[in-house]
């Protein structure tokens, strides 16, 4: 399976600061971000920051990044997080619930995972996050880290649309299981 655009020239000063993030590869997603240099820059930036400029915890950036890839379908993000999400101490138990419909706070979550993952559902599915849903997770989270929370829900549901959209298949081409 192939993308459903060409990939883009892996040249340049754009490709230079995709490669530095990604310490030096470039991925397919990269390759098809670089058709537009000012979006490609954008985005490098603004992930950049939700990877490694955030106070949220290891698990809980990588418990909402496999939990909107899920649910959108987005294997190639998938693919590219679940060894980040073991590393951050998630268990197979813990990834066989994010891929679930219903992912409920039984699956072995702590508190504030259980909080985390009801905010990502509500913000991901249907936008708007109920009250009894923020103050669970607001009992946990400070306020950098609530912002911090919500635009990782929103930046990786900008992530897996364009994966989806573009069908950009994970790396060797295999839907992980």
């Amino acid at each position: 399976m192939t993308s459903r655009l060409p990939e883009a020239p892996a040249d340049g000063p754009t490709a230079d600061l995709l490669r530095a993030r990604r310490q030096g590869v470039l991925t397919t997603l990269d390759r098809l971000l670089l058709h537009s240099p000012p979006v490609a820059e954008g985005w490098n930036a603004l992930l950049g920051a939700l990877r490694r400029g955030t106070t949220l915890p290891g698990d809980l950036r990588e418990l909402v990044v496999l939990r909107v890839a899920a649910l959108a379908g987005a294997a190639f993000a998938w693919a590219a997080h679940e060894p980040i999400a073991r590393d951050a101490g998630l268990t197979d138990q813990h990834l066989a619930a994010l891929r679930a419909a219903d992912a409920g706070a039984d699956d072995g979550w702590t508190p504030v995972q259980a909080a985390v993952l009801a905010f990502t559902d509500a913000s991901a599915r249907a936008v708007t996050v109920p009250d009894d849903v923020f103050d669970a997770v607001r009992a946990h989270l400070d306020d950098r880290q609530v912002v911090e929370l919500a635009v990782l829900v929103g930046g990786y549901g900008m992530v897996t649309r364009f994966l989806v959209a573009l069908q950009v298949p994970p790396p060797g081409g295999a839907v992980p299981g």
